[in-house]
This record gives C-alpha cells, structure tokens and sequence, in this order.
C-alpha cells in the first residue's frame, strides 16, 4: 500500500547532512541517528559518510610533493569509496521504494528490481538516493566554501569571490532538496515513480574487468 505520507523529507536529509559535518571525529566518528528515524536515514548516512571519505582522498591524490605510490593509494581508496557510495545510494532507493510500495519486496534486492507502477504514474529518471547523494556532495562544497569565506590568510578578492560561491551553491543544495520533496510527494500520492538502478561498476569487478581477467588468467598460468 503506498504511504500516506512521504518517507523522508530534504530537510530530515540536510539536517542529517551538517550534523555529521559538524561533528568531532567526523568522518571516522559516526555520530548516532536522531530517534525515531526513517530507515533510509541509515544508508544516508552511510552515502554521506563515503562521500566525506572520499572528499578527502580526492584532495589528497592531488599533492604534488609525495610519493607515486601515496597517489596510487589515495586512487585505490578513491574507487574503493565510490563503489561504497554508489552502493549505499542503491540502498536508500531501496527503502525508500518499499516504503512507497513501488517495489516488488522480494525482488528489491536483487539484480533485477521489479516496480510496481501505479496507473497513470511517470517514470522520473533520477532517482531519490541520487538526488540525495547529490546532496551530500551540495553540503560537503557548502562546507567546504563556508570555510574559504573564513579565512584570514587570504585577500578581500578570494573572500568575495568565495562568498559568491557560497551563495550559488547554497541555493544549488536548496533546489535539489526541493526536487527531493517533489518527486516523494509526487510518488507518495501515485503520480510518481522511480526504480533501483544498478551501477553495475565492471571496473570495481573482478569478474568483469577485462584487465583483471587477463591478470587472473597470467597468474593462474604461472601457477
């Protein structure tokens, strides 16, 4: 039966957002989850967490004064973060689309989601976990800028031009927010709907990486 009302809201997900952002430790320290939560709000913070790892690994594999090989590990942790992050986001489709009943339970997991489409519904290409984890990269540059406008070892020009940005990209986080509301709305009230996509990241899979396969097959040779 679909929800009477949606499941999550944009604001439940930016609070969630500058809370983990905010707090000590973060992102090797997880800060617990408001009560009670959504059940997606886990896997939310999971994504948000992954995206926060990932941030910092990105900065990192740009330093010019290292090692190659401290780049190959920050692009190796990079790959292994993203597969995370594109995971948990299939999650929160997941549980959102459960709790909606726009899925098949028991095929939800699977390969191969089967929807359940309401008569008369439209297909929205994005989905609400990517909106979501596109939002969790809106709070990171948010955070990340805010910090830039504070400064105090920079000129006037870089804090203007900084709180520019600040400005663009915090109406950039409160647009998709609103799109978050809108599309749970929408598929809360049967107009709406949207399916669990599998990446499907053949890089990350040894199984069918070509180049992988070729290195199983050259080791398995020598064996």
């Amino acid at each position: 039966m679909t929800a009477l009302t949606p499941p999550l809201s944009a604001a439940q997900v930016s609070q969630l957002h500058d809370a983990c952002l905010a707090a000590p430790g973060w992102p090797e320290v997880v800060p617990a989850l408001p009560e009670p939560a959504p059940a997606a709000l886990s896997w939310v913070l999971a994504n948000h967490r992954f995206n926060s790892q990932l941030w910092a690994e990105e900065d990192l594999a740009r330093r010019t004064t290292v090692a190659a090989s401290d780049i190959a590990a920050n692009k190796r942790a990079i790959d292994g973060f993203n597969q995370a992050r594109n995971d948990a986001t299939e999650h929160v489709d997941e549980l959102l689309l459960l709790a909606l009943g726009l899925v098949d339970e028991a095929s939800a997991r699977s390969d191969a989601p089967q929807s359940v489409v309401p008569p008369g519904a439209r297909l929205n290409s994005e989905t609400a976990g990517s909106i979501i984890d596109r939002m969790s990269i809106m709070a990171l540059k948010v955070h990340a800028m805010r910090a830039q406008t504070q400064r105090q070892d920079v000129d006037d020009a870089h804090l203007e031009t900084s709180a520019v940005k600040l400005r663009r990209l915090q109406q950039q986080r409160a647009d998709l927010g609103h799109c978050l509301d809108q599309l749970l709305a929408d598929a809360t009230a049967g107009r709406a709907y949207f399916k669990v996509y599998r990446q499907f990241k053949m890089y990350n899979d040894a199984r069918f990486n070509p180049v992988l396969v070729s290195e199983q097959r050259q080791h398995a040779g020598r064996g």
